[in-house]
């Protein structure tokens, strides 16, 4: 849907600083209301340069073909500026970095984090194997994770990513992404694959499992948030760094959703599972949850893991195996404060 810019400028109050949702270097994100009362986010570029140009019209050809509830929504694109302006459905409540690290006692109960990265886990498998052509999202962050008024997750911001041709297994591009939820491989090799999502997937559960910043974690050690989650959950000492919310209300559901996370930050991308094994492994725990509810009918048989390429408890590896395999991660996130 083409949308003038005079609507948009209307809508905005000609971009009014009042209208201002968030925004950072790229571009600002402002609330509108057309003139049919849709209410919409509106997303305008800061600079007018060719590589914001092709993102935007990058995320344009990518969001018009897909269809997800957990994905947001294009409503339109306004083609008058230098740089096209998007404008999207309206998502209400702010990000899942918000709610994760608000200091309000009890913000993001377990029950709401857990239905929520299944959303996610869905959101992205569907980009990796339910439309015609895949797409890696390649900037999967929980500030990139919209909620609405009932926490429903909406998987934004898809000016990075890439389409993968059905006949390869992925493409060789500069490195674009957000340190600390990068693939250390695709950091290093330039090889960007569907795995560098399952990775980023990864972190993020890390991060909801822990209420801590990959960015800027570091252990008494030394470590980064992922080799000290790696290194405690292989030494079977999670509650160390798990976020004691998570430790009250999760039960035996943190333990299969930590054993989930550290296969998805595994450094070899071949050692990861997919999106769509992802998905199925939460879909079961999250029947699994409801049934102890109750709400399964009595006498069901047990659901299992389907993917079948992992136990959904899984064996704990040895602290030398877990230190010798996040050396050269430990290395990334070091280098990373001198990019190339």
């Amino acid at each position: 849907m083409l949308i003038s810019l005079g609507e948009l400028e209307k809508a905005t109050n000609n971009f009014d600083q009042a209208r201002r949702l968030g925004g950072g270097g790229h571009g600002t994100v402002y609330k509108g209301i057309l003139s049919d009362l849709h209410v919409v986010a509106i997303k305008k570029s800061n600079i007018v340069v060719k590589r914001e140009i092709d993102e935007f019209i990058n995320e344009v050809a990518i969001l018009s073909q897909i269809n997800h509830r957990n994905i947001v929504k294009l409503h339109g694109c306004c083609l008058e500026t230098e740089v096209p302006l998007l404008t999207y459905e309206f998502i209400s409540n702010g990000t899942l970095n918000d709610h994760l690290h608000n200091e309000e006692q009890g913000s993001l109960p377990w029950k709401d984090r857990l239905r929520i990265t299944g959303e996610i886990g869905k959101a992205i498998a569907y980009l990796h194997s339910a439309i015609s052509v895949p797409v890696i999202h390649r900037d999967i962050k929980p500030s990139n994770i919209l909620l609405d008024n009932g926490l429903t997750a909406k998987v934004s911001d898809f000016g990075a990513s890439r389409y993968i041709p059905v006949d390869k297994t992925g493409t060789t591009t500069a490195v674009q992404g957000t340190i600390g939820y990068l693939d250390p491989m695709y950091y290093y090799t330039g090889r960007l694959t569907e795995s560098s999502d399952v990775y980023s997937f990864g972190v993020l559960l890390v991060e909801l499992l822990t209420r801590r910043k990959p960015s800027l974690y570091r252990s008494s050690e030394g470590d980064g948030l992922v080799m000290q989650f790696v290194t405690l959950h292989a030494e079977g000492n999670l509650t160390e760094i798990l976020d004691p919310q998570v430790v009250e209300e999760g039960g035996s559901e943190v333990k299969e959703v930590a054993s989930l996370a550290a296969l998805c930050v595994k450094l070899k991308a071949e050692d990861r599972p997919t999106m769509r094994q992802v998905e199925m492994a939460l879909e079961a725990l999250q029947a699994s949850k409801e049934r102890a509810r109750g709400d399964y009918i009595e006498g069901t048989s047990q659901t299992k893991y389907v993917a079948m390429d992992y136990p959904s408890t899984i064996q704990r590896a040895k602290r030398s195996e877990a230190t010798r395999c996040y050396s050269l991660e430990e290395e990334f996130l070091l280098s990373a404060r001198h990019p190339r």
